[in-house]
């Protein structure tokens, strides 16, 4: 198989692909959140009913963007795999695949969010803000395609190494969007549709400039040429068995940031949400390191696999801990000595003037929470990685929506703690859950090892 230099890199030194995939993959993520708490800023500025309005829409916000990580992933699970095996033609073909998924997909969520959004935003608890909600809901809906299809071609570039091409458009979105955001906010006067409007253009820009590299310059690793096309079902199928997992793990996440929402409604109201919103978007930041290093193991985890280089798997998957808890020490660390100043950056209006010291308070609690991730995310993708994305599913629905529902409510109601209890619930079950993934994944990897010894 011709390779070059990306190729080259991925299928080499696991440690080296993870140092050179993590670092764009990181940066480009912090441009993504950075966009979002800048949306947050920019929206409190209207108030906390606004504010609490972009939190109502947020989770099922995430379930769509999960939908395209989630395809994303399956689509570079089974794309390094080709490539690790040697096998480029059914790589192109895979990535051929990959994009047709692209298109049916967000056809169908457009069409099943904007049919059921405003049930949906009731049903969530949102009814006292459900104008503002529906304003910028279905703008942001509406564009589904624009928000949903970039991270499933990036998932492709990843598959075969070329980072830049993966994560320069995603940059790019979250640059015209925070250029856009206080224009069409308050200098054209479009509140809170501004919002929504400046998040769909950044991302449709940014898809047009990853179509004019596969089907006007061509010059990428992968074809997407026609004669490379030859429709296969299971193709389909491998790429669902892990995408459609790894997007449900994004619902599952979306529905327990509506419970939360929904019991923090009930112990405090919409101030609490508001506060929750904005402070968990800046844990979300704190988390990116995590995040993205275990991204960029799907690529060197799948390669390992399809190359059965299994020693390499088990490197992968260690290292990538090792890196993502050291920079997540330092992420807590930074996060707690200055919850102040950060919180200060929600709080520039009047109206939104009493959100800083409960923001404060969130992110001295919540800030624990970072240094849980790098077990369950590098564990999670490296089963997505060898194409156990089922496995993943039920990691993440165990810990997410039974380990850390469960303490939340019983911490927060069952033991009359409040708001302060349904933080130290989310603390204990996703530190829990977190060590058991990744002591799944381990004892995996040492059983893929000894059947390999056991057949030589």
């Amino acid at each position: 198989m011709e390779k070059n230099e990306n190729v080259e890199m991925i299928t080499g030194d696991p440690k080296k692909a993870i140092n050179k995939l993590s670092i764009p993959i990181i940066a480009s993520m912090f441009l993504i959140f950075a966009n979002n708490i800048i949306d947050s800023i920019w929206v409190a500025g209207l108030g906390a009913e606004p504010l609490a309005a972009l939190g109502y829409v947020t989770p099922l916000f995430m379930i769509m963007v999960g939908f395209g990580n989630g395809l994303g992933a399956g689509g570079n699970s089974l794309i390094s795999r080709y490539i690790g095996a040697e096998d480029k033609h059914s790589a192109n073909n895979a990535a051929i695949h990959n994009l047709i998924l692209s298109f049916i997909v967000s056809i169908i969520i457009t069409v099943l969010f904007l049919t059921f959004l405003k049930p949906l935003l009731v049903l969530m608890g949102a009814s006292s803000v459900l104008d503002y909600a529906m304003e910028y809901a279905f703008i942001i809906f509406a564009w589904t395609f624009g928000l949903l299809v970039p991270p499933i071609v990036g998932g492709a570039f990843r598959a075969e190494g070329d980072i830049k091409r993966a994560t320069v458009p995603i940059a790019l979105a979250a640059i015209i969007n925070m250029i856009l955001d206080p224009i069409f906010i308050y200098v054209l006067n479009m509140g809170i549709a501004g919002a929504a409007w400046a998040t769909a253009i950044g991302p449709f820009i940014s898809l047009l400039l990853m179509f004019y590299w596969i089907f006007i310059k061509k010059d990428t690793y992968l074809s997407y040429s026609r004669k490379d096309f030859h429709n296969n079902f299971k193709m389909y199928k491998d790429i669902l068995v892990v995408g459609i997992p790894a997007s449900l793990e994004q619902l599952v996440l979306s529905v327990l940031t509506i419970f939360v929402n929904y019991m923090l409604t009930i112990v405090s109201g919409p101030t609490s949400v508001a506060v929750y919103t904005a402070g968990w978007r800046i844990v979300n930041i704190g988390m990116l390191p995590a995040i993205g290093v275990g991204t960029a193991a799907i690529s060197v985890a799948g390669v390992a696999y399809g190359a059965r280089k299994y020693e390499n798997l088990r490197v992968t998957a260690r290292y990538a801990v090792k890196v993502a808890l050291i920079a997540s020490i330092i992420v807590c660390i930074i996060l707690y000595v200055f919850a102040n100043q950060i919180a200060l950056i929600f709080s520039y209006s009047e109206n939104s003037a009493g959100l800083a010291p409960l923001i404060a308070g969130f992110l001295q609690i919540m800030c624990l929470f970072i240094l849980y991730v790098p077990f369950g995310a590098s564990a999670g993708n490296v089963f997505q990685g060898v194409g156990k994305g089922t496995i993943s599913f039920f990691l993440t629905t165990f810990r997410e929506f039974i380990l850390v529902l469960i303490f939340a409510y019983l911490l927060g109601f069952t033991f009359h703690m409040g708001e302060f209890g349904i933080y130290c619930g989310m603390l204990l079950g996703g530190g829990i859950g977190s060590l058991i993934c990744y002591a799944c994944i381990e004892l995996y990897i040492n059983k893929l090892i000894r059947g390999r010894e056991h057949a030589v």
